[in-house]
């Protein structure tokens, strides 16, 4: 009889071993997610194209709109591995979609890096370099201004609040260097410096890449805040903190927010992250 009760807990405790095993290999389809969470916030999905490269966003606007809240998306699940390149950059945890589907603004548009959201298949156009060593290259930059402008010329008068989420702080904060119709910069856990980042992680340098740090001096007169978590171990509160310092602080303000790692809920503190409006002191 013990016997048998040994073998009945053994078999119980594969079965549900076996059972967390199976339960943590099914997911959702991110694209599938993506669609209903953006739906639900009222978002219509659009691609683009510009460069050769494949954009999706998901917009609300309405046609009398005169500022229009533009959020750029993070890197996205561009690796598997610290060594292997994923084959598909769409994100699993899209946080820069959360923020904007929390957004309750009349006027919303999403932008999604190179060929998140896209396909399947991916277009042949659709290369791992997109996502990974050339995602901040001057192509890709160059392609992400022209889908906005694409956008935005639709609206004639337009001004542009832009919101980046991580790899995406560091392009909304480019565009906001070359363009002339951006009225404020918000950054979420924004890699702001490339190279610090990558060298903080001894991960490869980036010689094409542009940064944020690069360009820091010619937005010292532009209202920005850029928001770090105090546990963000992959963009830590410091990358903020060096790019305050090149601004200078009379428009660039930093907050560190308690217990908020980089890949957290910020979709939950959003709102009223969101009152507090960027300004010149």
């Amino acid at each position: 009889m013990k016997k048998t009760k040994k073998a009945l807990t053994f078999t119980c405790v594969i079965l549900i071993s076996m059972t967390f095993l199976l339960t943590g290999c099914v997911s959702k389809n991110p694209r599938e997610s993506a669609d209903i969470l953006a739906k639900q916030s009222g978002l219509t999905s659009e691609n683009f194209s510009a460069n050769g490269i494949y954009f999706r966003t998901w917009h609300r606007i309405t046609p009398s709109v005169t500022l229009l809240r533009v959020y750029v998306e993070g890197d996205g699940f561009a690796w598997v591995s610290r060594t292997r390149p994923s084959d598909d950059p769409t994100p699993h945890n899209p946080v820069g979609l959360a923020l904007a589907a929390a957004d309750q603004s009349a006027n919303i548009l999403y932008l999604a890096r190179p060929c998140q959201f896209i396909g399947p298949p991916l277009p042949a156009a659709c290369n791992v370099p997109l996502w990974t060593d050339k995602r901040f290259s001057s192509n890709v930059i160059q392609a992400m201004n022209e889908v906005l402008s694409q956008v935005i010329q639709r609206y004639p008068q337009v001004k542009v609040e832009l919101v980046g989420y991580s790899g995406g702080g560091n392009i909304a904060a480019l565009l906001a260097a070359q363009r002339t119709d951006v009225v404020s910069l918000r950054t979420v856990a924004g890699n702001l410096d490339v190279a610090y980042v990558n060298a903080l992680h001894r991960v490869s340098a980036m010689p094409d890449a542009q940064s944020a740090a690069d360009v820091a001096p010619e937005l010292a007169s532009l209202p920005q805040i850029h928001f770090s978590g105090a546990d963000d171990r992959t963009v830590p509160p410091a990358v903020a903190a060096r790019f305050q310092q090149v601004t200078g602080a009379r428009c660039a303000q930093v907050e560190v927010m308690p217990g908020m790692a980089h890949g957290s809920d910020w979709a939950a503190l959003w709102p009223g992250l969101l009152a507090k409006a960027p300004v010149c002191r």
